[in-house]
Order: structure tokens, then sequence, then C-alpha cells
């Protein structure tokens, strides 16, 4: 698939009951002799044709890049993502890509979506130092052994991890604290899924804090309970992150797409979104 430039088009036939939803605000609406995509969420009829033009935003702006818009998890949408899959993985050459950021992120989610548009296998940091401890929980290790005990086999998973090709890590919320990991990662590329504090302790307290076993504070409800404990881990990790190849904010993302909740984004979009910066990055290298 070619990729796209701001002002070019993407043409593509859609089926019976499939939606497109909401695309970046600062997408330029272009008229076809047919009909053209608009910024409100839309039931398709058979066989209209799209004409999807893409805004490319300058980094330097602190704005993001959004070729994906909203997209629901649809056959339309899923064919975007693998397309854009190929693209990418060919710029990739193998090399492994890890998502870095907060717990509740959406790191696993986001991974998974990525590895079948990459084709790529698919990692869980946490996973693997589980199976590493015959098993045992996360939670469970960092109760009866401690949070150096973990990191210490936390850095041999993305050693043994950063050794295979084509392959999507999701790590750990702290890995990036260890230098001795930016090492390994560095192996591959690495995204930083920049969410919101608040919205990051809404997702937690939604399914409760205690598989979390950094969000120790004591507080009345669960939402006060994993704010604080963000708060206090995001001044500690905020340089950290800034290390990343490549950053997918959520909150510009959400603006641009005309959302006021970043919990309405879905993976899908995410996850293009992801796709669209570990190729920005990509290309910098290349000039």
């Amino acid at each position: 698939m070619k990729a796209l430039t701001y002002g070019s088009t993407l043409q593509f036939s859609t089926s019976v009951g499939g939606e497109i939803g909401s695309f970046n605000q600062n997408c330029k609406r272009q008229q076809t002799q047919q009909h053209f995509i608009n910024l409100n969420p839309l039931k398709l009829k058979r066989h209209r044709t799209l004409n999807l033009v893409p805004a490319h935003v300058s980094k330097d702006s602190n704005a993001h890049d959004v070729e994906s818009g909203t997209f629901c998890d649809s056959l339309d949408g899923k064919w975007l993502l693998k397309a854009k899959g190929r693209e990418v993985a060919s710029c990739l050459d193998g090399q492994c890509l890890f998502l870095v950021g907060m717990m509740g992120s959406g790191k696993t989610t986001v991974g998974e979506i990525l590895s079948d548009a990459l084709d790529y296998t698919f990692a869980d940091s946490d996973k693997y130092v589980e199976k590493l401890m015959g098993g045992t929980s996360v939670a469970q290790i960092f109760k009866e052994s401690g949070e150096a005990y973990f990191r210490e086999y936390e850095s041999k998973a993305l050693q043994k991890l950063s050794l295979v090709p084509q392959q999507v890590v999701a790590t750990g919320g702290g890995a990036v604290v260890r230098p001795l990991n930016w090492r390994f990662m560095r192996q591959g590329i690495t995204v930083f899924l920049n969410v919101p504090l608040d919205a990051l302790a809404r997702r937690i307290a939604a399914v409760g804090t205690d598989s979390f076993p950094l969000l120790d504070y004591d507080s009345a409800d669960s939402y006060t309970k994993a704010f604080t404990a963000l708060s206090a881990l995001s001044k500690e990790r905020s340089e950290a992150y800034a290390n990343a190849d490549a950053t997918v904010s959520l909150l510009n993302l959400a603006a641009c797409i005309g959302l006021k909740d970043v919990l309405d984004i879905t993976p899908t979009t995410i996850a293009m979104e992801v796709l669209v910066q570990a190729q920005k990055y990509l290309n910098s290298k290349r000039r």
C-alpha cells in the first residue's frame, strides 16, 4: 500500500451495515461526484465510495497524526489497519515493537491488535515473568519477594524477548525505570501510550485495584486510591517514558477526533495511531 501524504486520498467501497466513526477534525472534506466523508459517525449504504483525506501535523507542534479516525470493529476498519500494518512491517524489517506506559494504559489490548496487523507474534512481559517464576502471579511475587526481586526477573524477561524478531511486546508499567531494560528495548522501537491519569484511575477503579501491586495507598474508594498512587508513579517515571522513540497521546487523539473522553477511543484507533507514529519515527531515521 502506498504511503499516504497530506492531501492524498484513499478510496474504497464499504459493505452493507458498515460504520465509520469520527475522523480527524483537521481532515479536509473533499466531495467527489458521489459522496464525501463528514465528521460525525454515519451508517454506510451499499457500495458508497468514500475519499479519506488524512491530516499530517508537524510533531513539533505537539499534535498528532491521525490517518485512521475512530474505527469500529468492522471489516473496513480491520482492512485499513491490516493494510497499514503491512506497510509499517516493511519499514520495521523484523524489529520488535515495544509498548511502554502506565498500568491500565491498554498496552496488552492494543499490542494484540498490532501483532495481528503486523503479522507479528505478541508477548506480555509480565506474563513472561510469571512463566519464568513457575506460574506465580506478578501480584504474588510483589507480595512475597518485593518489587526489586520482580524487577530483576523483568529485566531477564525483556532480555530474552528482545532476541525474538517480529514481535510486539507489552511491557510492565515500571519497566522503563531501569536503564538496563532500555538496552534491550533499543533492539527494536518503543512507543509510549500516554493516557491521562484521571482516565487510568477510572479504568482501574472499574476493574478493582487488587491486581495492581503498586496501588497500595489507603483510601475510602478505588478511584482515589488509584489516582493517588498513579500520580506518584507518574512523577517517578515521566522522564523515562520520554525516552520512547514515539508517543501516542490519547488526550490529543481524543481532541482531534472530537471525543470528550479518551476512554471512548477504540483500541483499533489507538493501534492505527501507533503504526502511524512508529512509521514517522522510522522514516525520520532514514533521512
